[in-house]
């Protein structure tokens, strides 16, 4: 029972993230050192967020429940602004990368776009930080023991599991609108970003009571993979003729490569 419950979880909270790293990042050497160095930039705030949370606690009356518990909604909220200043960190260098690939190669372009770095740091602060929220939980998963059995509620690793799911979406769709509000210089974007991201940790504390934290959680991320969608460039004919399954016709005009001359009649 309890191997099932971990493989369960695990693939209701990492089973999408899975999926979007092996169609979209894995083939790309470039995509996976992005998102290699976006869980490296999370784990730093993360550091960073301990840290002062640590020194708060211990320079405080450790005896006193109920100002231990401001304490730990302090470091939730002081780890969330760490994350977006590392996020923005992480634009700033990959803003200079872009720069530096447009440089050197051959047709005076980046072999990736903004909106592709945006997405893959996204979906790499995201993993890093479900891998960090969950394992423990999972771990716990195997057993020994019965999740309820002193009155607790029987529905805590499979809502554990769903809101790692949505907090892995949220922090990618987080990256695309971020990226685009930085670059556009659209600081009531970012001011969203900050405040959804802060509104959906608070939510958390909400927890056991599972109905009124997981229910505005995923309304929040709807709402937000909306937003970036369209913010990526999508729109609703692309989701009409997705849905349609229609493509469009042979234009006729043949592409040749650079390093190809096309042959003459």
């Amino acid at each position: 029972m309890g191997a099932a419950v971990f493989f369960g979880c695990a693939g209701i909270a990492f089973g999408p993230a899975l999926a979007l790293v092996l169609l979209t990042v894995a083939a790309e050497p470039l995509r996976v050192i992005i998102l290699v160095a976006g869980a490296f930039f999370w784990l730093v705030s993360l550091l960073l967020a301990s840290l002062i949370w640590f020194i708060s606690v211990h320079l405080s009356d450790q005896e006193d429940s109920q100002l231990q518990y401001s304490l730990l909604v302090f470091g939730a909220a002081v780890s969330v602004l760490l994350q977006e200043v590392f996020r923005f960190a992480y634009f700033k260098l990959l803003k200079k990368a872009d720069e530096g690939l447009a440089t050197i190669s051959e047709d005076g372009r980046s072999p990736i776009s903004l909106k592709q770095m945006a997405y893959v740091s996204g979906l790499s602060f995201g993993i890093i930080s479900g891998v960090f929220s969950v394992i423990n939980i999972l771990a716990d998963s195997i057993g020994p023991g019965v999740v309820g059995i002193h009155g607790d509620s029987p529905y805590y690793f499979i809502t554990s599991a769903f809101l790692t799911m949505a907090v892995v979406l949220l922090h990618t769709f987080w990256g695309v609108i971020f990226f685009d509000a930085c670059e556009k210089r659209r600081y009531w974007c970012l001011g969203l970003v900050v405040a959804s991201h802060l509104v959906t940790s608070g939510l958390t504390f909400l927890n056991p009571w599972y109905e009124a934290s997981l229910v505005p959680i995923y309304i929040i991320t709807v709402c937000m993979g909306a937003w970036a969608f369209f913010t990526a460039g999508g729109s609703l004919r692309n989701i009409l003729k997705c849905l349609s399954c229609k493509q469009e016709e042979d234009s006729g005009v043949m592409m040749y490569s650079a390093l190809q001359v096309p042959f003459e009649d």
